[in-house]
């Protein structure tokens, strides 16, 4: 087994996915907090990148005039869905797969589908063409590997490598720190966060 395999698979476990416990379900708070706005940073340059690239986002999107600390509510619902879809497979797959790289795989073609699924419903949910046909936020209509206008299957496979990322080192490694700190410490972090992302709501939205 290479260093980085080795290393991986010592930095997960099969204890992580235990949705009866509060341990799990601050962990996954965290997580939401966290992303919210983290997803909100990172679509800046991903979304640049594209419309240089693509010419696929609008000039207007609220992305260009957001504030830095809104929270972009999609990264964090996606890391729900991964922390409670995606990490009990992982762990399943753990046991089942001979090699950590075979399970890291199939958990890139599993989220690969989830976020072609999840990117195209929101698509039909917030970003629907007027009756121009104008787009308000995206327009994948004319790209290649398109998914019924709203999806592409490009970001789909940057989420996919984004999920593997998160459920395979970020996740494990958040809830390895907070057990490291000791339940008092974590509720206090926990506590600290709840409190700053409910500020930042209510900033985003006066």
């Amino acid at each position: 087994m290479s260093a980085i395999g080795s290393f991986i698979q010592r930095l997960n476990g099969p204890d992580y996915y235990k949705p009866f416990t509060w341990e799990f379900w601050r962990s996954l708070f965290v997580n939401f907090y966290l992303f919210n706005i983290l997803g909100h940073w990172a679509e800046i340059p991903y979304c640049t990148f594209m419309d240089r690239c693509f010419g696929i986002v609008d000039e207007n999107y609220e992305l260009w005039t957001d504030p830095w600390f809104k929270p972009y509510w999609v990264y964090g619902s996606g890391v729900v869905v991964m922390t409670l879809v995606i990490e009990p497979l992982k762990e399943w797959m753990l046991a089942k797969f001979k090699t950590t790289w075979g399970a890291a795989l199939m958990t890139f073609a599993i989220a690969t589908g989830v976020a072609a699924f999840l990117e195209t419903a929101f698509g039909f949910i917030c970003n629907q063409p007027n009756e121009l046909g104008v787009y308000p936020f995206w327009d994948n209509s004319q790209l290649p590997g398109n998914i019924l206008g709203q999806g592409w299957i490009v970001n789909d496979l940057v989420m996919g490598v984004m999920c593997v990322l998160y459920v395979w080192l970020i996740y494990p490694a958040i809830c390895k720190g907070l057990r490291a700190m000791g339940p008092f410490g974590a509720n206090v972090l926990f506590g600290v966060a709840s409190s700053l992302f409910a500020l930042a709501t209510v900033l985003s939205y006066v």
